[in-house]
């Protein structure tokens, strides 16, 4: 019998060999439900349905056209500067009128988001969909520019 005291006719209690598993199983149970409710939380899933691709990463090309947004909201297409309406044109004049072209758009840090998009949105009217974002990568980035921004990826994405 587990729990009891056998005793004899004197006062020394024998020992009880027994194992009290009662206590164990309390823990046990606790730990379960710990478990139970700490599992749903910990678990962070978004479904999305990706597409699958096939198409082999392209290359670099041989001479990227650069659109470059300054930190004064100034354009430049490669080096030369260009007036925000004239944009059209000079993207027309330096694609041959292809609008398949990519176009490569970089900003300096203090460019504001809006005036970003509002490039973007120059671009989209003028019909080139094919736009690039350039960033610095880690490797080629100086010490101080890797420190400004710790949380950002600085890697080119595109369409």
């Amino acid at each position: 019998m587990a729990g009891g005291i056998r005793g004899g006719d004197d006062d020394d209690l024998a020992e009880n060999h027994e194992i009290n598993v009662t206590p164990f199983i309390d823990v046990m149970l606790v730990l379960l439900i710990i478990f139970m409710v700490a599992a749903p939380l910990a678990t962070v899933d978004v479904n999305v349905d990706l597409p699958v691709s096939n198409a082999p990463s392209s290359g670099r090309p041989d001479t990227p056209l650069w659109l470059t947004v300054g930190a004064d909201g100034g354009l430049s297409l490669g080096n030369d500067p260009v007036a925000a309406d004239a944009l059209r044109g000079a993207l027309d004049a330096a694609t041959g009128g292809d609008p398949e072209a990519r176009i490569f758009l970089r900003a300096d840090q203090s460019v504001a988001y809006g005036e970003l998009m509002g490039v973007m949105n120059r671009l989209r009217d003028a019909g080139y969909l094919k736009i690039a974002l350039v960033g610095l990568d880690r490797v080629s980035a100086p010490p101080v520019a890797i420190d400004a921004a710790p949380g950002m990826a600085p890697a080119a994405a595109g369409q």
